[in-house]
């Protein structure tokens, strides 16, 4: 099974139930590689569907603080990409099951080499892509070597997303597609958008993909909100702080039943 039919099922078996994908995020090597290794199995035991795997970059444009001193602090301590292959390689071995969808910035992965990527990260059991700064109209060569070996690409779109937009994205998108819920970065928010159900139901009139919101989310409440509307939630800058706290993986373990439970309300 392709990574893409992978992730398709998680979220088809989910609608049957009439509940949305809860989606953690976090930075692979931090605070430090074990740590992050034991936060990855704590939300795969507690409530997780699928994960977006974060691979630090020295320049996340689209993070926030929290994140951003996150993937600082994993590079400062030698995290790589070949490092966060390593990882989820042996987060599989270690069997954890749900989808792996590796988010990237594109330069890390221009370095690495694109078709070598795709190909180690098919190796590593890695099932799509989000790479928050490759547009669908300049993924001329990683969008087919992905399509061919079955990973999916995921992109973003915005409240400000034009119709245009909406209509690209919706061509070139597989597994599903990743809404931003605010213009601007990542982090936890008092309250959402209260223009976030529009933002939903206007990319919604174009295409059939699961639709997953992310940017803002940091409690159970907001998750069932979010699940109310759209068919994912994804969290986190709030995952990322737990996992820095004293507690570590213990402290995501709790806070990851919470927003599993928002998600699945």
């Amino acid at each position: 099974m392709s990574g893409v039919e992978r992730i398709r099922r998680v979220f088809t078996d989910l609608k049957a139930k009439k509940q949305a994908a809860f989606m953690p995020y976090h930075a692979m090597g931090y605070p430090n590689r074990q740590t992050s290794l034991d936060v990855v199995m704590a939300l795969a035991e507690s409530g997780a569907d699928l994960f977006e795997i974060g691979i630090p970059h020295s320049d996340p444009l689209a993070d926030g603080p929290t994140v951003q001193a996150a993937t600082d602090a994993a590079i400062r301590g030698g995290t790589t990409v070949a490092d966060c292959l390593a990882m989820m390689g042996e987060l599989r071995e270690a069997g954890v099951a749900q989808p792996f969808c590796a988010m990237s910035y594109y330069n890390p992965i221009l370095a690495y080499g694109e078709e070598r990527f795709v190909r180690d990260a098919v190796d590593a059991g890695v099932d799509g892509l989000i790479i928050p700064d490759l547009p669908p109209g300049e993924s001329m060569k990683l969008e087919p070597a992905c399509r061919e070996a079955g990973l999916a690409t995921i992109y973003f779109l915005a409240p400000t997303s034009t119709e245009a937009r909406i209509r690209s994205v919706a061509a070139h998108a597989t597994g599903f597609i990743y809404l931003v819920s605010v213009t601007g970065i990542t982090g936890e928010r008092a309250s959402l958008p209260a223009d976030l159900v529009d933002s939903v139901q206007r990319v919604r009139r174009h295409t059939d993909l699961p639709l997953a919101v992310g940017f803002g989310i940091g409690n159970r409440e907001q998750a069932a909100q979010v699940a109310s509307i759209a068919d994912g939630v994804i969290v986190g800058s709030a995952v990322v702080r737990a996992a820095g706290s004293a507690g570590g993986a213990e402290t995501v373990r709790a806070l990851s039943k919470e927003l599993a439970a928002g998600a699945h309300s």
